[in-house]
Order: structure tokens, then C-alpha cells, then sequence
């Protein structure tokens, strides 16, 4: 072959050495380079590689869809307390605490010797129009024998909910009949209210107990600020106590009925979400309804925005504990494989400027865990003295009234636990449960009887004449917990209180257990004392702060909630995304 026909061919094999190097270079790198893969450069990168890697070189095989599924809430987890991840099979369950509703029988059931009994059917449900009743005992579900060990609440919930319009089978073992009765119910909407409890302590006085911020709160709180005018409330009493929070839109909306025109409710802001704010539109139906907002340690949230909007603007007073501290907004993004994250996106802020988030430190931070047993330690339930306020994160409300953030929001006026009566006896039967199966199984033997009393004060009569003390001091000794009589004297009222509470509840439902609880509970009956006495509104005090204050942090200044109120749009109430903060 001449030089000059070997010189044209040299390009080609040139660019055939360079693909065949290249298949070598790709085959070594995958085979032998191991976690050595130079190409993982981004973080993203690196950790679907790692999985890659694991499915393709680990020594056992392993299910990689279990492993993200362990992974997911760990990576979350680093990030803050309240960014979670919530499994496909989950999700549901979590919404619809919110959404207002599920599908479902409708019933309330408790697991009583491994086996599901009817506590009550819900008025209008599924189960009410078969013919299921309280009482009733659940021993079959689609043919099956279910009872036993695996009868939890979970097991249970998951066999009778189901999508709207399926059916399940159930044989019931009912008191009085000799054989099983069979049931065909065919699931449908069951409400769920977020008002727990809307009546008059008193001629003048309304009470609403809200549970949580759902989807229907603000209506249902509508449907029962009417019901209370009607009666002629003069003054209202909002019970957040225990609610952990829910839509912050429901606490925007809800506020909203009792601020003026142009009031500042709340403020968001985050890395990549600017600042959204939040104002009364004046379309407020008790805009001048004197108020209290009670809370304790478990308000946590949407509650505290509304307690924080309350409190900034001083358009009421706030009685109880101090709240949990959680200033952190969680937007929720589904995947399509059903389950969902609820992913930290913003701070909020109260109207003087706050950020109520208490302290916690990214990944399994325990003591923000614990911090309802640290604040039970260090005596912050029986003593204000006890709560240190953080001097670093001091505010100003409209009149100029101190407050504080980076905590949780201090109440107005400080109620203290009570523990009198309080001993081991108590405690022990109330840990063991022995109190609830006491009061079930007394429901159960007795509802015919207990039936034909409609108000918890007829129900509560016939109870105090049936000796029920010393019955469930004989059950509790036959479970094990002797008779202590010098502890049971000292309990001897709490004892009642929640043996009769029990019953009430298991009778004539959760309403009528608070009335009878908020007969005797200090935090209510500070509430309707400051009510008579004319105090809910908030007064300024003898010397008046600076309207802007200096943040000793970063020394940016900070606006009270009435400055922000001049030159705002009052338009632009609920502008902000249905973000959802749990």
C-alpha cells in the first residue's frame, strides 16, 4: 500500500480508536471504578447515585422503595422539627382530620377485649340508617372473623373506611339477641366537627371550643357565633386549648370576624417566598364583642396566629399557659405515588412583628422533643416566675403592651395548674386505662337506663346516687391496683369528675363532657370574671412605648401592629396560598 493511500485512511482510524477508548474507559468505570464515580458532582447527584449503587453493587439485594421510604422522613428530619413525610398509606388519614370529612360508617368505637364495640352512630350516617347501635359489637368484617390481638384502632379504621359508595359486610353480636345480625353498609361522607363545643356558661356569656383549623372551621365557628347571638351572648369565650393548629387560612379567616378594618392578622416570609401580609377586611361579625382566647401548652400554630392577632392588636385578652411555639409554615406537595411531604417554606410573624418558633437545633433535636416535660420540671405550670421570656425578642402590641417572640405567646393573665387532689392512685388507674374500660363497660350494662337522661345535669343526679366509687375501686383492685384509702380520700373528686365526665361522654357525647368538665375548670371561670368585670379589652399601660422599638438582635427596626395599619392595603386579606401549617 503506497504512503499516500495509508494517509487517507489515518482520520478514520483515528476516530475509531477514540470511540473504541472511550467504550473501554465506560466499561472499567462502571465495573471497577466502585464509589469512586467521578461524574457525581452535585448533591442531588450524589444521592440518586448512592442508590443507584446500592441497587446495582450491594452484596445482599435490597428493597429500594423500603429504603427511600426509611430515608425520606430521616432527610426531613435534619431540616427542622415540622417538615415531615407522610406515606401513601397515611395521607388520607392525615387530611381528612383537616378536610372536614372521610368515608367511612359512621360510627365511634373503642377496642374492648380485642374486640370493636360501638360507642355511638353518627346522626344521619351510613350506620344510624341500617340499624346499628351503640352498643353493638363488631365480631365480623367481609365474611372474616375479626377479633382478637390484631383488632388496634388502626386495623380497625382501615377496615371500615373506605371511597364513597363501596360496601362492607359486618356481623354485630348485639345484646339480647341470640344470634349474629348481618349488615351491608354502603360508606358515605361522614363530617367531621372541628367546634366541639358552642353553648352559654352563663346569660351573657357564650363559649366555643375550636379543635382544630380545618376546612370548615370558619363556617361551623359562623354557624355557632349565630346560634350564641341569638341567645344573647353579651361576651365569648374562645377555647384553644389542646388544638394543635391546622389550615392557616382558617385562622385568617376566623380572626378576621373580630378585627376592624385594616388590622394586620399575620405576616409570612421565607428564603423563596416573599412577604405576604395579611389584614382584615372589615366584613367582621363580632368586630366589638368583648373576648377571651384561652390557651395552654398544646395551642400550637393556626392557634397561636389567631391568639397572636388577638393579643398584638389588643382586641382581647388571653388566659391560660403558654403556648408550644411553632412560627413555622408548611406548604404540602404531593408525589404520584399517593404519599406527600409537608415542607417548611416560611416563617410567620404576628402583628407586632414576632416570631413566636421557640428554639430547636436541625436533625432529632430531643430536648425540643421533651419540651413539654422540661416546662412540667422546671414548674412553668404552677408559676409565671418559672418562665423566663427571652429579653433579645422583645415587642410592643398597638397600646404599647410587651411581648414576646422566639417562645411560644405568653398568656395575659397566668392561670396555674391545679394539682390538688392529684396522687399515685390516680395516676396509675388513669395511665392503665382503667378508668375508660370502667366507664365503657358501666355504659354498656346500664344504656337503656342511662339513655333517658338528655342533659348532663339529669344524667349526672342519677349517676352521684349509684355509688360508682367504690364499684370502680372493687374493678381497679380486681385489675391489680389495691385499694389505697388514704390516696383515694385525697383523689377522691377527680376520681368522680372523671368517672361521671366518662359517662357523660360515652351517653350524650363530647359537648355535654365539656359543659360538665368547664363547671369547675379555673381557666374558664377566669375568663368569665374578667368578662363581668368589664376587662377583656386590653389597656394601655402608664408608659407608653416608642410605636417602633429596636430589635436587639440585628437592629433592623420592627413596626408595632398599629403602625403596620396606616398605609396598608385592607383589600388584601386571605391573598396568601392555602398553605397548610399542622
Amino acid at each position: 500500500m503506497s504512503t499516500k493511500n495509508s494517509s487517507r485512511f489515518t482520520p478514520v482510524i483515528i476516530a475509531v480508536s477514540v470511540v473504541v477508548g472511550i467504550l473501554i474507559g465506560t466499561f472499567y468505570a462502571k465495573h471497577f471504578a466502585g464509589n469512586r464515580l467521578g461524574i457525581i458532582n452535585g448533591s442531588s447527584n450524589k444521592l440518586n447515585a448512592l442508590l443507584r449503587i446500592v441497587d446495582d453493587q450491594y452484596v445482599d439485594s435490597v428493597n429500594m422503595a423500603d429504603l427511600v421510604e426509611k430515608a425520606m422522613p430521616q432527610i426531613l428530619a435534619e431540616l427542622d422539627p415540622h417538615s415531615s413525610y407522610i406515606p401513601a398509606q397515611n395521607l388520607e388519614e392525615v387530611n381528612s382530620e383537616l378536610e372536614g370529612s372521610f368515608s367511612g360508617i359512621g360510627i365511634q368505637f373503642t377496642i374492648q377485649n380485642d374486640t370493636i364495640h360501638v360507642n355511638a352512630v353518627i346522626q344521619g350516617g351510613p350506620s344510624e340508617k341500617i340499624g346499628l347501635m351503640a352498643g353493638d359489637r363488631i365480631i365480623m368484617v367481609d365474611d372474616s372473623l375479626f377479633v382478637g390481638k390484631k383488632v388496634t384502632n388502626q386495623q380497625a379504621m382501615r377496615k371500615l373506611k373506605g371511597p364513597k359508595g363501596s360496601e362492607v359486610k359486618l356481623g354485630v353480636k348485639r345484646l339480647g339477641e341470640k344470634d349474629l345480625l348481618n349488615f351491608t353498609i354502603k360508606r358515605g361522607d361522614i363530617p367531621q366537627n372541628t367546634v366541639d363545643a358552642a353553648y352559654m356558661l352563663n346569660d351573657s356569656i357564650g363559649y366555643v371550643r375550636i379543635s382544630k383549623f380545618g376546612r370548615t372551621t370558619h363556617v361551623e365557628l359562623l354557624n355557632a357565633l349565630a346560634q350564641l347571638n341569638h341567645q344573647n351572648s353579651k361576651g365569648l369565650i374562645i377555647d384553644l386549648r389542646d388544638n394543635t393548629g391546622g389550615y392557616m387560612e382558617a385562622a385568617i379567616r376566623m380572626v378576621n370576624e373580630f378585627l376592624p378594618e385594616g388590622k394586620l392578622i399575620v405576616y409570612t416570609e421565607g428564603r423563596k417566598y416573599p412577604r405576604a401580609e395579611e389584614f382584615a377586611n372589615g366584613t367582621g361579625s363580632c368586630q366589638k364583642m368583648p373576648l377571651v382566647v384561652l390557651i395552654n401548652e398544646s395551642s400550637a400554630s393556626a392557634s397561636e396566629i389567631f391568639t397572636g392577632a388577638i393579643q398584638d392588636n389588643d382586641r382581647g385578652t388571653v388566659i391560660g399557659l403558654r403556648s408550644f411555639g411553632k412560627g413555622l409554615v408548611q406548604q404540602p406537595i404531593d408525589f404520584s405515588d399517593g404519599s406527600a411531604i409537608r415542607l417548611t417554606i416560611a416563617r410567620y410573624y404576628t402583628p407586632s412583628g414576632r416570631c413566636i418558633q421557640r428554639p430547636y437545633e436541625s436533625g432529632n433535636d430531643r430536648n425540643y422533643e421533651l419540651d413539654i416535660y422540661n416546662r412540667l420540671e422546671h414548674g412553668e405550670f404552677f408559676s409565671r416566675d418559672s418562665i423566663k421570656q427571652n429579653e433579645n425578642e422583645l415587642y410592643h402590641t398597638s397600646l404599647g403592651r410587651t411581648v414576646y417572640g422566639g417562645g411560644g405567646i405568653m398568656p395575659d393573665v397566668f392561670v396555674p395548674r391545679d394539682t390538688t387532689g392529684v396522687s399515685s392512685y390516680l395516676y396509675t388507674v388513669i395511665n392503665r386505662g382503667l378508668i375508660t374500660q370502667f366507664t365503657f363497660q358501666y355504659t354498656d350494662n346500664n344504656r337503656q337506663k342511662l339513655t333517658q337522661y338528655s342533659t348532663e345535669e339529669e344524667l349526672l343526679d342519677y349517676l352521684r346516687r349509684q355509688g360508682l366509687i367504690e364499684q370502680f375501686i372493687h374493678y381497679a383492685d380486681t385489675k391489680g391496683v389495691k385499694r389505697r384509702n388514704i390516696l383515694i380520700q385525697k383523689s377522691h373528686k377527680l376520681l368522680e369528675r372523671n368517672i361521671y365526665g366518662s359517662i357523660i361522654y360515652n351517653i350524650l357525647g363530647l359537648e355535654a363532657y365539656i359543659k360538665y368538665f368547664n363547671k369547675t375548670d379555673d381557666t374558664v371561670n377566669k375568663g368569665v370574671e374578667i368578662l363581668q368585670k368589664g376587662e377583656a379589652f386590653p389597656k394601655a399601660p402608664e408608659n407608653t412605648v416608642e410605636e417602633v422599638t429596636k430589635d436587639k438582635n440585628d437592629g433592623k427596626k420592627k413596626r408595632t401592629a398599629e403602625a403596620y395599619n396606616i398605609h396598608e392595603d385592607p383589600t388584601k386579606i386571605f391573598n396568601y396560598a392555602k398553605t397548610a401549617i399542622s
